[in-house]
């Protein structure tokens, strides 16, 4: 993985966000959006995957849209993300957009690192992911979701459900005492993943 930093790379508080080139392309504008919300007393370190699909995903599960099957890379990429949290003076957040969201939610319940998840419009239609959820332990204290509200009005049948599985996901971790939000955005999955992005990172961050 190539990794960027953003932000003051002297803060205590870390946002992690698995990007591809297109979350690049937009990152300096989210940075900016996150530091007039909430301050510059962050550091964000993207770290560029190589196989969106196969890096990301937690298990195999077949293609929804093309013919590109997801991989089961995210263990592994896991372990490179935590060579990045080992400073027990700073709080980690993870986040990211898509299938960086689901990874995001994903980690949380593989580790007790981070401080908060911020899955801005996760892939949460992804195959058995919210019977994972309903039957393991998540280890955070924060998490942020979001969805845009013409995300599940689709003719694709597994991503038409995704409106469905984030409130099934957002009922499952507020019910385990956890701090938790589901935020409604305007627009389908494609609009404005850096402005999104920012404000699961932001809310994370403030929400106390």
């Amino acid at each position: 993985m190539t990794r960027f930093e953003y932000g003051n790379p002297e803060s205590s508080n870390v946002l992690i966000q698995m990007v591809d080139d297109h979350d690049l392309s937009v990152i300096e504008n989210e940075v900016e959006t996150i530091i007039e919300k909430a301050g510059n007393d962050f550091c964000l370190v993207a770290l560029k995957v190589d196989d969106w699909n196969h890096d990301l995903s937690p298990w195999t599960a077949p293609a929804v849209f093309g013919n590109e099957a997801f991989g089961e890379g995210a263990e592994e990429t896991l372990s490179k993300v935590l060579a990045e949290v080992t400073d027990s003076g700073k709080r980690y957040y993870i986040g990211g957009y898509s299938l960086a969201g689901l990874f995001a939610l994903w980690a949380a319940f593989q580790t007790d690192k981070f401080e908060g998840v911020a899955a801005a419009s996760p892939s949460i239609w992804f195959p058995g992911f919210v019977d994972y959820m309903r039957n393991n332990q998540i280890y955070t204290r924060k998490v942020y979701l979001s969805l845009g509200d013409r995300e599940e009005k689709t003719r694709n049948p597994v991503m038409a459900s995704v409106g469905d599985r984030i409130r099934a996901a957002y009922e499952i971790v507020r019910k385990r005492g956890i701090a938790c939000t589901l935020e409604w955005n305007k627009g389908n999955h494609f609009k404005d993943a850096d402005i999104r992005t920012a404000a699961a990172f932001v809310w994370v961050m403030k929400e106390q």
